[in-house]
Formats: structure tokens, C-alpha cells, sequence
């Protein structure tokens, strides 16, 4: 093989797996993800004007969770649950669970496709939304995103992650109050950590970002965002 014939293809390869690692997938968990007032579509907007401002919207994918009409796939007796035992079993699925199944199939083979994942989420009841929790579980899936081991490593884990190959993960989140300071809601804080905890500790992803809008309850807006603005531009540094 030439010279000039590797050289190309090196270069193939190279320009090759940067579009893959920009691959952008932006997951939208609020159910009024249309309404510009709620703060975390706000941070998305952001995001979006940034991101626009520097690479081509073909790479990116948006998803609206509450656009689905009830078409998200479930842990439910009659849904995903069945559907595993079935398949375990080797018995034929019925047409509604096969669409089902290939629903959730294709939600995981999207997530897999894309490198660099972003989720828009508020705090409802000091939670995610239930949506993102049914999003979840599809994608977070045995011997695909993550693998059981066959015994505990040092810390006790049993499990590893899949998703090593520069998978990053950036977190917009809005709360009414406060939570990622020293006060009362600082032990209520854990929705952004278990998303923290699924992605980098059980999937493998290298980086978790998070870029919160809170106070929203009580703080004047632009204070709001204006340091969100700040934190998004640190953010994106290391996200992309």
C-alpha cells in the first residue's frame, strides 16, 4: 500500500471517529418541554445557541420524552417484563410486544450511536421525572451499556461499564431551590447523583457535567442564568 493511500485513510479514520464522538443525543425529560418558562428549557436554549455556533445540527438528535404518547416502553407486568421473560424462554412475541420490543431496541441502538449525550431535566418531587426513570430503563441494559462480573473487584463492585469509548455526559438541570450549597436540601441533592452514579460509575462514561439553573423559586431570573451561562461555557470545554 502507498504512501499517499494510508495517509488518506488515516486521515478517513481520524475525521471518521471525531463525527462520531460529536454525535450529540439531547435527551428533554420535562412533560412541558415546549414552555420557554420553565428554566430547564431555558438551559437548553442555551445550550442549543452554543452548540449551533459551532457544529452542524446534522449530528445532533433531540428527544422529547413527554412526545411520545405513551410509546415509552415500561418495566410493566404486560410490557418490557414480559417481554424479557418471553424472550429468555424462547417463546414468540405477540405483535404488540414486538413493537414494543423493537421500540425499545431502537431506543438503545440511538443512545449507543451517540458520544456525547445531554439531558434536560427539572426537579419534580425532589426527583427526575418518572419518564427519564422509564428512559432509563431502557438503555441501561446487561451486556450492552454495562456487564456483570463474575466476582466483586476491590471495591466491591460487581458489575463494569460498556460505554468507554469517550462517551461524555452533560446534565442541565433546574430546581426551585438551592442544592448544591451547604444547607438543607444539600442531603436531598441525589437525583443529579444517581444519574451520576448510572452513567459514569455503571455505564463508564468518561465525564458527567452538570449545569444547574436553581433558585429558580426565589432568585431573580437573570442572576439565575447568567451564572448558568458561566458554568455551561466551563462545561462545554471539557464536554466536547
Amino acid at each position: 500500500m502507498s504512501y499517499f493511500v494510508t495517509f488518506m485513510l488515516y486521515n478517513y479514520f481520524i475525521k471518521r471517529n471525531e463525527e462520531l464522538s460529536l454525535k450529540t443525543l439531547l435527551i428533554n425529560a420535562h412533560p412541558d418541554f415546549n414552555n420557554l418558562n420553565h428554566f430547564s428549557n431555558q438551559l437548553q436554549e442555551l445550550f442549543l445557541a452554543k452548540y449551533k455556533s459551532q457544529f452542524s445540527e446534522d449530528a445532533l438528535t433531540i428527544f422529547n420524552l413527554y412526545d411520545l404518547d405513551g410509546n415509552l416502553p415500561r418495566i410493566e407486568q404486560n410490557q418490557l417484563l414480559k417481554i424479557w421473560d418471553k424472550k429468555a424462554a424462547g417463546e414468540k412475541l405477540s405483535a404488540d410486544e414486538l413493537n414494543i420490543a423493537q421500540t425499545s431496541e431502537r431506543l438503545l441502538k440511538e443512545f449507543k450511536e451517540h458520544h456525547r449525550l445531554v439531558i434536560v431535566t427539572p426537579l419534580h418531587n425532589f426527583n427526575i421525572t418518572s419518564r427519564l426513570k422509564d428512559y432509563i430503563d431502557n438503555i441501561l441494559i446487561a451486556r450492552e451499556t454495562f456487564k456483570y462480573l463474575d466476582s466483586p473487584d476491590e471495591k466491591g463492585k460487581v458489575s463494569t461499564g460498556l460505554m468507554t469509548d469517550d462517551y461524555r455526559a452533560l446534565l442541565l438541570f433546574a430546581s426551585g431551590s438551592v442544592y448544591s450549597e451547604n444547607n438543607f436540601y444539600q442531603d436531598l441533592d441525589f437525583a443529579p447523583q444517581y444519574l451520576k452514579m448510572i452513567f459514569s460509575e455503571i455505564m463508564g462514561f468518561d465525564t458527567f457535567e452538570i449545569v444547574r439553573a436553581e433558585g429558580t423559586a426565589y432568585l431573580p431570573k437573570n442572576e439565575i442564568l447568567d451564572k448558568a451561562k458561566e458554568n455551561l461555557d466551563k462545561a462545554l470545554k471539557n464536554f466536547y
